[in-house]
């Protein structure tokens, strides 16, 4: 794990403290930022989205989905918690504290964005940091390559049904085109482009110039996370100077949500009698979020000063903290599934 994955809530955490400042000091700027618009999609994050998210699709091997069939109880577990439980019970948990525990200190408006926010976090399971998080459990590293494959396939077809299901039964406006546009902008192209290049690279099959594309282009991806969540932080300062505690609120029932969900994902991998090396990063790969397509998503519907955009941006910070606890965790307890 390097040095930036390991230290990534620290420089999220600076990364906001750096926009809400410079938000606060520099009105004038963010505003010219937020004007760089065409059809609700801001061009300056839609750039640093791509930043972040081109490099993690060179990585997915397709040519791995050949062997889906060889194991396919994990990969079962994985689809199931992501797309049948998951966004339900974020949709579920952010309509509870925000309609009802915590609807004293937030107005309905803004509470309808902080669900939004989750919900956009919770129909995007994770295609990068998964990663680094099978490493760390000593994953079946090929199962694990598989298991995000399928997982970006059915993202394509299924995030914007569900996420324009959810947000709707939450009484939410959805406006489709936008919502499938940042389909397409998030998701299809990137995945295309990401395939393209990853063969025009591995012709050779010793991945030694994809390892070296990757490693130039880690900077970059590096910059886009932090640049944008500086800006959306910046985007936010005023609110956030006002109401700090909007962070603590939000980050409650993410807290929730993401134990949970690990506690579900962990029980059914050790009643369906996984391996240990399939069972922790199934686990992983279900709890965590694809926070980079929530980000996008979130402020091409809601606009990026929006309490949608606040919230998935939240969900980076608390999601490494607690995705590291969970190693610890899947790792201490590695004897269950002897």
């Amino acid at each position: 794990m390097g040095l930036f994955e390991r230290f990534l809530s620290v420089w999220v955490a600076l990364a906001i403290a750096v926009g809400i400042v410079a938000g606060y000091a520099i009105p004038d700027a963010f505003s010219l930022v937020a004007s760089f618009e065409y059809a609700h999609v801001n061009i300056v994050i839609a750039v640093l989205i791509w930043l972040m998210i081109y490099p993690m699709m060179v990585q997915i091997d397709f040519s791995s989905i050949k062997d889906v069939g060889k194991k396919p109880k994990g990969l079962v577990l994985t689809i199931v918690i992501n797309w049948l439980i998951k966004p339900f019970t974020m949709a579920l948990l952010g309509w509870l504290f925000f309609k009802g525990i915590f609807a004293d200190f937030v107005d309905p408006q803004t509470a309808t964005e902080y669900i939004a926010g989750m919900i956009l976090l919770g129909v995007a399971p994770c295609t990068a940091m998964v990663f680094v998080w099978s490493q760390l459990t000593k994953g079946d590293a090929n199962y694990t390559l598989v298991q995000v494959s399928i997982n970006d396939i059915i993202m394509i077809f299924a995030f914007a049904p569900i996420a324009g299901l959810l947000l709707g039964v939450t009484d939410i406006t959805v406006p489709w085109d936008t919502l499938l546009l940042s389909v397409v902008l998030y998701v299809l192209i990137p995945l295309v482009a990401g395939a393209i290049t990853r063969k025009k690279l591995d012709k050779a099959d010793d991945h030694s110039r994809l390892e070296h594309f990757l490693k130039v282009m880690k900077p970059y991806s590096i910059i886009g996370l932090l640049a944008t969540v500086a800006l959306l932080f910046g985007f936010q300062s005023q609110t956030l100077i006002d109401n700090p505690e909007a962070i603590v609120l939000i980050a409650i029932p993410l807290l929730i949500q993401t134990y949970g969900i690990f506690a579900i994902a962990y029980i059914a991998a050790k009643k369906m009698g996984l391996a240990h090396n399939i069972a922790a990063p199934a686990c992983m790969i279900a709890t965590s979020n694809f926070f980079e397509l929530a980000v996008a998503v979130a402020i091409s519907l809601f606009g990026l000063h929006s309490g949608a955009a606040l919230a998935t941006v939240v969900g980076v910070l608390v999601e490494v903290p607690v995705m590291l606890s969970l190693v610890y965790f899947a790792n201490k307890t590695r004897h269950w599934f002897n």
